[in-house]
């Protein structure tokens, strides 16, 4: 029993990892109907950025602030410079530019900064502690804790403010929303922002636990797509849901069958909801788009 709790427990930390990265997707996909496999890179940037501004002599509290906005501001680029020039191209031209913005972003990494793995400190120690004779290190909880907190802010972002429901509205329909006066490019970029804000947070939360590199984003983000996909891709429930079942089943299977195999399941995953559920474990509308 104590061996189970460990695994949900390091699955759990992953898994709302995952979620945050999922929501990203499902952010962008909504608002413009584009797969933005750049969204892992936000990850690293958010990492990376934290690392570099501590090694300067920032406080951690600025230096993640920073690096946030860091994030944000090249979520804001990639969608003003790269995915609004081309918004009459095909959604497979769109993606492909995404897939492009991500190798370039990495490019650009290794240039900024180096190849080699940073560490960061944890948030606040590193003893772990000691649940049912299991162990959890205190940095998980700030991943669960500012997991949930962020879930809970932009579910209260969606549906209690005027601009959320904006976003919302372009999401439904397009037209219908600028028929209204709602301003759609507007909408599309704050969705890029915020999902651009949730990459690099998770980024930043995982840090201290698997070091960051220029390369993190790669796995991560092609695991928080797995993720949205097994939720169910345009669905923020499902997203947040996907990754953590995703996160679980993959410490279960690493602990009980092999680490051999860890990364494998995630597309194992996908292959499986593809085939038998297309539109994931919570069946969104909005996947129909594809």
């Amino acid at each position: 029993m104590t061996e189970l709790l460990q695994f949900v427990f390091s699955g759990l930390t992953v898994g709302a990892v995952y979620a945050l990265v999922a929501l990203g997707f499902s952010i962008i996909y909504n608002a413009s109907h584009v797969i933005n496999f750049a969204q892992g890179e936000f990850v690293m940037i958010g990492g990376m950025t934290t690392v570099s501004l501590m090694s300067l002599g920032l406080p951690m509290p600025a230096a993640i602030a920073l690096a946030i906005l860091v994030g944000v501001a090249v979520g804001l680029a990639l969608e003003k410079f790269a995915v609004e020039p081309a918004r009459n191209a095909s959604v497979t031209a769109l993606i492909i530019i995404t897939i492009g913005a991500s190798i370039t972003l990495r490019g650009l990494a290794q240039i900024v900064w180096d190849k080699n793995a940073h560490p960061m400190p944890p948030f606040s120690g590193d003893e772990p502690i000691v649940i049912a004779g299991a162990t959890i290190l205190p940095q998980s909880l700030w991943v669960l804790g500012a997991a949930l907190v962020i879930v809970v802010a932009l579910r209260w972002f969606f549906n209690g403010t005027l601009l959320g429901k904006a976003m919302q509205a372009v999401a439904v329909n397009r037209t219908a929303a600028r028929l209204v006066g709602i301003p759609v490019q507007s909408m599309l970029l704050l969705s890029f922002g915020l999902s651009a804000m949730l990459g690099a947070a998770a980024g930043i939360l995982i840090a201290p636990i698997t070091l960051t590199a220029y390369d993190v984003g790669i796995m991560i983000g092609l695991k928080g797509f797995a993720a949205a996909i097994l939720g169910g891709l345009g669905n923020g429930a499902g997203a947040v849901a996907g990754g953590l079942l995703l996160g679980v089943a993959e410490a279960l299977g690493a602990g009980y069958i092999s680490s051999a195999y860890k990364d494998a399941i995630a597309f194992v995953a996908i292959l499986l909801v593809l085939f038998f559920m297309p539109r994931g474990l919570f069946g969104a509308g909005s996947a129909e788009r594809v």
